[in-house]
């Protein structure tokens, strides 16, 4: 059986805030007990509604915002036990495609001296040999060697996200998490992007963890679908069980918002009351059922446990 990439188990992200005349300390569970597992050449993919958590999770991740708990075990090492040199080398391996391709790029530097970064900090190659990686990686996301002179703002937003692929890329990683990569994007763009994505993806050998509120994207990349709520998955599944039979409430109206290109298409919206809870003060038992239309006694008192709906597909609700 193949062994994961990634495997992620109880990653929490609690951040204190004070509020109140008094300043008194609250705790926000940003991600509360996340688990997820990714292998090696799939695409899993996180959505949920702003403020669920999804970004949180990948930066704990890869270490960029430190986990307050839980495990991150990339080929069997639990990134966060590592530090220094160790933890540099490992993040060779973790690259991140951010949301923003305009806001992570250093305005001050040419193209060029932007992907040769990387290389530098790592100590990969002489000057020519990193230059001949640079020319290489800007030819293959699609734009030309003559542009490396250049800096950020004389691109447009589609090629600005194909640099930071490209920076992404450059030290050969395993595992890209993709942060919103195409929410800033115009509609024709963002197909663009993910063919790229899904082309690099092939030739590269390539992991994908891909962030996204946007489920029609989604569908288009994904293998797998991990679905948040409030910092928890509620529901996992192979992306056509999870579109055509979803079985958690939220994941439901979720599918029930997406738009259908059929004008004789009629399948009912269904429409959640009030607004999400604030991750500074959750609901007891499940915390959806404030909004649920199938909620019970028991879910006001009781998180539901996981269970197996059919091979792989994973929900967390009383209902099943």
């Amino acid at each position: 059986m193949t062994q994961p990439l990634l495997e992620v188990k109880g990653l929490t992200k609690h951040f204190t805030s004070k509020q109140g005349l008094f300043r008194k300390e609250k705790v926000v569970r940003a991600v509360d007990g996340v688990d997820l597992v990714i292998y090696p050449g799939e695409t899993v993919s996180i959505v949920g509604e702003s403020g669920c958590g999804k970004s949180t999770t990948g930066r704990c991740i890869l270490r960029l915002i430190e986990p307050t708990d839980g495990q991150v075990l990339f080929e069997g090492k639990d990134i966060r036990r590592l530090s220094g040199e160790e933890l540099r080398k490992a993040r060779r391996d973790m690259q991140l495609v951010f949301q923003d391709p305009f806001a992570s790029l250093n305005p001050r530097k040419s193209v060029g001296q932007i992907l040769e970064d990387p290389l530098i900090v790592h100590g990969i190659g002489t000057p020519a040999e990193r230059r001949n990686k640079v020319e290489e990686m800007i030819e293959i996301v699609g734009l030309s060697k003559q542009q490396l002179d250049r800096f950020p703002h004389e691109f447009s937003g589609g090629q600005r996200q194909r640099i930071g692929i490209a920076r992404a890329l450059i030290l050969r990683p395993k595992l890209i998490v993709a942060d919103e990569p195409v929410s800033a994007l115009d509609v024709s763009i963002q197909a663009q992007i993910l063919n790229l994505m899904q082309d690099l993806q092939k030739e590269f050998s390539l992991t994908y963890l891909f962030i996204s509120h946007d489920l029609s994207v989604v569908r288009h990349i994904s293998d797998r679908v991990a679905v948040m709520y409030l910092g928890k998955v509620v529901e996992v599944a192979d992306k056509k069980k999870l579109y055509e039979q979803p079985t958690h409430p939220y994941t439901q109206a979720l599918l029930s918002a997406v738009p259908v290109p059929d004008p004789h298409h009629t399948a009912q919206r269904i429409i959640l009351e009030g607004d999400m809870p604030s991750p500074a003060n959750p609901p007891s038992g499940c915390t959806f059922h404030p909004r649920c239309r199938h909620c019970m006694d028991i879910c006001k008192t009781t998180a539901p446990a996981w269970k197996e709906r059919a091979d792989g597909h994973l929900v967390s609700c009383h209902l099943e």
